[in-house]
């Protein structure tokens, strides 16, 4: 055995509260006297799957942020005056760009845009239209001084700056934007057109791009003149990317086919990051380094592929996965209740259209046969624990249909209890057998309902209709999170659902687990059909992130607590996989060093 002093050569220091999550603090290790826990921080980065958008196309302009997203103009082969908005969770149409281009330059925010230059056809003609968007319409801007395509544009609506591009030749001019009109700023050390942009007027990021080759030449801007810094570990053209000049994101773009490379510069160098999944060029991006959005491009074609970058700050000693005994069955759409320890799991599809009447109960390491379900349902909700269960709702065999059945499970058999007044598959559940909570479903509804054991009654409606929503907590003080658009949170007093703290993750399918102010929320959709692995932690106020689940997936069935949760089946594909949620236990005694094996 080694020690972390003998590793190190120092000992873990003692502290009285945790440091701020920064990455400065990155691979740090600690010790929590108050909380008595030894702790560490460690960064994740990684690209996860949003929804596509709704028109498909490459050269297309992006400005805004990861959760407000602006996408506009670009070519599906011929040029495009599509608009669209990105909330997280779905692209929905906005106001036409009044011309239909390619190649613009793009600045802003989602309700206060700015898109300049780029190309109309036929016949082939460079623009230096300016044209601001409110967040509903475009309306005509100040002109550029120099017509050009393939142009870099960043900062905002108005304080924009441009450069570079194609006129031809490639361009080294820059131009800055105050809102009305264009004024010459200092030029390009290297003209370059399919080059890419981050930052703001006054501090503006060139980067990537073709001169009389692809490129990996980097440039900061200062508001009059440009300097060359460090280079980029891959020279390419046609990437997109995000961010500020001392912390900018660059991924896709074109080397001798598209590429799904990303690489991130924290004021001085590039450093290699994970891939896009997708690799593409001539896409755009939005956000920020740490909350980055790519979408649109090139492969082989024209593609509609939206993904999100995520870097996150946390402590592993928060929690952490661990692989549990497989479920008797790849399962999928089934319910849950029960805790870690004592699970219960119930229902779903084994096949594409295969229900099934499983119950299965686990003892914190296998699973066991229960009694079978009265009928085979899927989409169903859990409450409850493993000796009195709550099974209600769904979409069952042999009515195929949408059902207000109610089940009663005692530990070896379930009975029929109370009816719901409303027929809905894909709702969430809380509380216990006697005291239950169904709210939410499909059709997509905001429809609360109140068991006593054997009656529901109606309950106070959901703000937000939604389907595919996770559930925790008790009848008179619940959590309902995810779905709809994809983070919100809502808490329930008995009577009344009222807003939470918004989710970091848009999703839906997802599992939920612990009470309304200690609540747990992992995995779960990234319309259409993608699944994630992420995990987030709920105190009552706000989420925060923890480390993801070791299968991503959705449709799963979940129990148990924020400290000990239980996430079993899904897909896709369909599962048979168990993981066990553990969150860092105070330690025992007093510790001075980390000790390794």
């Amino acid at each position: 055995m080694t020690d972390y002093k003998g590793i190190k050569g120092d000992r873990v220091e003692y502290i009285a509260s945790d440091p701020t999550l920064t990455s400065a603090e990155e691979g740090q290790v600690w010790y929590n006297s108050t909380s008595g826990t030894l702790k560490s921080l460690v960064q994740l980065k990684a690209w996860s799957a949003g929804s596509n958008m709704n028109t498909a196309r490459y050269d297309v302009s992006g400005a805004g942020t990861q959760t407000a997203g602006l996408a506009f103009a670009g070519s599906t082969g011929t040029r495009s005056n599509a608009t669209e908005e990105y909330s997280g969770y779905t692209w929905s149409t906005g106001g036409n760009y009044p011309i239909s281009t390619q190649g613009a330059g793009a600045a802003g925010t989602q309700t206060a845009g700015l898109g300049f230059g780029g190309s109309t056809y036929p016949p082939l003609q460079n623009r230096t239209d300016t044209l601001e968007y409110d967040g509903s319409s475009w309306s005509a801007g100040g002109s550029m001084t120099t017509a050009r395509r393939a142009i870099s544009g960043c900062g905002t609506q108005t304080a924009g700056l441009a450069f570079g591009g194609f006129i031809p030749p490639n361009s080294a001019a820059t131009e800055e934007y105050d809102g009305s009109a264009w004024t010459a700023g200092g030029n390009l050390n290297t003209a370059r057109r399919e080059a890419e942009a981050a930052g703001t007027q006054t501090a503006g990021l060139g980067f990537s791009g073709y001169d009389t080759a692809i490129s990996n030449v980097t440039e900061e801007y200062n508001g009059s003149s440009w300097t060359t810094v460090n280079s980029m570990n891959t020279a390419r053209s046609d990437s997109a990317g995000a961010g500020i000049q001392t912390n900018a994101l660059a991924f896709g773009g074109y080397i001798t086919a598209p590429t799904a490379v990303t690489e991130q510069y924290d004021g001085t160098s590039w450093l290699s990051v994970p891939s896009l999944s997708t690799a593409r060029s001539s896409l755009a991006g939005a956000g920020t380094s740490p909350a980055g959005l790519a979408f649109g491009g090139y492969t082989t074609t024209q593609v509609a592929n939206t993904e999100e970058f995520n870097s996150t700050i946390f402590s592993p000693a928060t929690g952490a996965w661990a692989s549990g005994g497989n479920y008797p069955a790849a399962t999928f759409l089934l319910a849950g209740a029960g805790t870690q320890t004592a699970g219960l799991g119930f229902g779903g599809y084994t096949g594409p259209t295969t229900r099934t009447t499983t119950t299965a109960e686990y003892d914190g390491s296998a699973w066991a046969a229960g009694g079978a379900l009265g009928a085979a349902t899927s989409g169903l909700a859990g409450a409850g624990t493993q000796t009195a269960g709550l099974g209600f709702g769904g979409y069952a065999t042999p009515l195929s249909a949408n059902t207000t059945v109610t089940q009663e499970y005692d530990g070896s058999t379930w009975s029929p209890g109370g009816s719901l007044a409303s027929a809905r598959r894909s709702l969430a559940g809380a509380g216990t057998q006697t005291a239950g909570l169904g709210f939410g479903g499909f059709p997509t509804s905001s429809a609360t309902e109140e068991y006593d054991g054997s009656t529901w009654s109606p309950g106070g409606s959901l703000t937000t209709a939604r389907a595919g929503i996770a559930g925790c907590g008790t009848q008179t003080a619940a959590l309902g999170f995810g779905s709809g658009p994809g983070v919100i949170t809502e808490e329930y007093d008995g009577s009344t659902w009222t807003a939470g703290g918004n989710m970091n993750t848009a999703r839906n399918s997802l599992g939920g687990a612990g009470t309304q102010t200690a609540a747990l929320g992992f995995g779960g959709e990234l319309p259409p059909g993608s699944a994630t692995s992420a995990t987030e932690q709920y105190d009552g106020t706000a989420w925060s992130s923890a480390i993801p689940m070791g299968t991503a997936r959705y449709q799963f069935g979940s129990a148990g607590t924020q400290n000990a949760a239980l996430g079993f089946g899904g897909r896709s594909p369909a599962s048979t996989a168990t993981e066990e949620w553990t969150l860092g236990s105070s330690a025992a005694g007093t510790a001075s060093t980390l000790t390794t094996s």
